[in-house]
């Protein structure tokens, strides 16, 4: 399998929507739960930037071991996940820049061979590192899109 150009192209820019679509949105509403159970835009920003390393070092061990196996990531069992939340905006979209470079020079300088590597999710099973890069992009897509509801959500904004 081959790192087909609209999985090269969403690795490459797909993160940059969010600065966009929360261009016009306050630091008051970044902190904003729909629900007390649901996350702020705030705390999705930070399950994508602490979670693109863990991604990256994910497809460290499936390249250098023998189809490793992978729990579910769950930032609430993520013992870091809460200083994440902490940090503001703009810090964590500067960590999700910067990181996002080191993934997407990683897995566009891979040989065909190491992108057909496997590592084992316990829900979906073997992926290839093409699956789950595909995998990673439509998990950011989805909270990306999340952000986009908090931003534009008028029933969230107190008057």
């Amino acid at each position: 399998m081959i790192l087909y150009q609209s999985l090269s192209d969403r690795l490459k820019n797909q993160h940059e929507a969010i600065e966009n679509i929360i261009a016009k949105t306050d630091n008051v509403q970044f902190l904003v739960h729909p629900s007390p159970d649901k996350w702020s835009i705030q705390d999705n920003i930070a399950h994508l930037a602490k979670y693109q390393p863990v991604f990256t070092s994910r497809i460290n061990s499936i390249l250098t071991s023998s189809s490793p196996t992978f729990d579910r990531y769950k930032a609430e069992d993520d013992p870091d996940f809460e200083i994440w939340r902490k940090r503001s905006v703009q810090d964590l979209l500067q960590v999700l820049y910067s990181d996002r470079q080191i993934l997407f020079n990683l897995i566009t300088n891979l040989s065909e061979e190491k992108l057909n590597r496997t590592g084992i999710h316990k829900k979906y099973g073997k992926l290839t590192v093409v699956q789950w890069t595909e995998f990673f992009l439509l998990h950011e897509a989805h909270h990306i899109f999340t952000i986009f509801q908090l931003a534009n959500d008028t029933s969230l904004l107190k008057v």
